[in-house]
């Protein structure tokens, strides 16, 4: 059967006989059920009884970014998900070059939903990537990269699931205009809730917009986006995904979270994918545009995509312990102190643009201290304390942002946790005072984040034993990640800032 979580009653009737709802409404104090099993079968049958008349086949490329072709349905067969479908890897981004571009997209019969966004009746599928001559899975596939770190978790003998539950901050913009050339270069923002337009006088102003940073959260009519926040929220879950809550973040213009229930890695990876492509969709269809970068106004706070982590075996929380430090185990502690430890490495994945570091910068309440804390959010990593449960225990590693590749920062913060554990690496102690008020001598002794991405792709370059491990991550796709991103540094350095004029220009 195929299991469609929260789905609208327009879709729960019409999927019928062959869906099976979901609610989850608590973290589960026993072991999670297992996955039901979808068939190509289950698929071809859903088309029709959808009266689907298009298939869409998604997979993602190195950065992080689905891509697609579709397919009429009439060439849907149970033949596909095993034979697969040819594309030209030299033509994706981090994948082939030109010589070797012939690859295969095998479709995942458990991906499937119906498209909440297109008119024409569409049946999605999330594919994986195969080598066509040796028909094994592709190394720089980064859906493979997250199936091979879930399946060597229970490996390890430490825990048998890990549980993720990113909180993926975004702005919704009236307009984003920017251009680049050998003589100039700009870009421009405008909102119609920026507090930049108070005073704008071209049409009536009717006031009311959050000042700079004070976006968390007031009501309607300041807060004018509460609309197209539902509507965003209706269409993830008329998708497949779980919604906790959506509100207004901190930001003027229209900063936005909505936040998905926890999954499983590879899982929560999918419903990364699928929370940005429903998110864009819904926002553009009514005449405005969304940004996951980290760092995309001046002045204001930037948008992280925090990552609460958990690891658990036969239905028991391994991160519980009543009485210690915010019920933390000694286990946990060892997966923070492998987080912590290699963190720079880690922010190459997690934090993996130049803007990156816009956001993360000392100084402004940003996530870059190295160290641990129960409620304290310039930490690197909170233990959030809102319930004492055993079930709600878990922590929250704050430096990553959605400009990331949801599965290989997933993938990579696992890694280095599983690396704590594994050599009982010991965090720093915790840190609960107001780290902007500590004593120079006091401050001085907590590390920090690096402040560009050069300084955290070197890091990996020289710290990426801990991902090798199981061959979860391989040489050829640090390599070709390490590269890459690289150029993209470059590409930055090369080019004047508008700011730098404002500067220089007089010297």
């Amino acid at each position: 059967m195929l299991v469609v979580r929260e789905t609208s009653p327009a879709i729960r009737k019409e999927w019928g006989a062959y869906m099976a709802l979901t609610v989850e409404r608590e973290r589960p104090a026993t072991a999670a059920p297992p996955t039901p099993k979808t068939s190509p079968k289950d698929v071809l049958e859903l088309a029709k009884k959808t009266e689907t008349k298009i298939v869409d086949l998604r997979f993602v490329d190195l950065p992080g970014q689905w891509q697609h072709f579709s397919i009429p349905v009439e060439e849907l067969s149970e033949g596909l998900f095993s034979e697969g479908i040819g594309f030209d890897g030299s033509s994706i981004r981090g994948f082939q070059h030109i010589n070797e571009s012939d690859m295969l997209l095998i479709p995942d019969p458990t991906s499937t939903f119906i498209d909440p966004i297109l008119e024409v009746k569409t049946l999605n599928l999330v594919c994986d990537v195969i080598d066509p001559i040796t028909r094994k899975p592709y190394t720089r596939d980064p859906r493979y990269v997250a199936k091979k770190a879930e399946k060597f978790l229970p490996t390890t003998g430490i825990a048998t699931t890990s549980y993720w539950g990113p909180e993926v901050e975004f702005y919704i913009f009236n307009s984003m205009r920017f251009d680049q050339g050998m003589n100039f270069g700009y870009y421009e923002i405008d909102s119609e809730e920026g507090i930049w337009n108070s005073g704008r006088n071209t049409t009536p102003n009717l006031a009311h917009r959050p000042r700079a940073k004070e976006g968390y959260f007031p009501v309607p009519p300041t807060d004018r986006l509460q609309d197209l926040r539902s509507r965003m929220v209706l269409a993830l879950h008329e998708s497949g995904v779980n919604v906790e809550v959506h509100h207004h973040e901190v930001g003027t213009a229209g900063q936005t979270e909505i936040d998905m229930r926890y999954s499983t890695l590879v899982e929560m990876a999918d419903r990364v994918l699928k929370y940005k492509y429903v998110i864009k969709n819904v926002a553009a269809k009514n005449g405005y545009v969304v940004t996951f970068m980290p760092k995309p106004l001046f002045g204001d706070n930037g948008s992280g995509m925090h990552t609460h982590q958990s690891l658990w075996k036969d239905g028991k929380n391994l991160f519980f312990e009543k009485g210690g430090y915010a019920n933390l185990s000694q286990m946990a502690k060892w997966y923070i102190g492998g987080l912590l430890k290699h963190a720079p490495a880690i922010l190459a994945f997690a934090a993996p643009t130049t803007n990156s570091y816009r956001r993360l910068v000392p100084g402004y309440e940003a996530p870059i201290n190295l160290v641990y804390s129960k409620r304290n959010r310039s930490a690197c990593i909170r233990i959030p304390v809102y319930f004492a449960r055993e079930d709600a225990v878990r922590l929250e590693f704050r430096a990553p942002d959605p400009s990331c590749n949801p599965y290989l920062s997933f993938s990579a913060c696992l890694m280095a946790g599983l690396d704590g554990v594994i050599n009982k690496i010991e965090p720093p102690v915790p840190v609960d005072a107001d780290m902007y008020e500590l004593e120079d001598e006091e401050k001085a002794k907590i590390k920090q984040t690096p402040g560009s991405l050069e300084e955290v792709l070197a890091a990996l370059d020289a710290d990426r034993d801990f991902l090798l491990r199981g061959d979860v991550f391989t040489e050829d796709l640090i390599e070709a990640w390490l590269s890459f991103k690289r150029d993209s540094a470059k590409q930055i350095a090369l080019r004047p800032h508008p700011y730098e004029y404002f500067l220089y220009a007089d010297v």
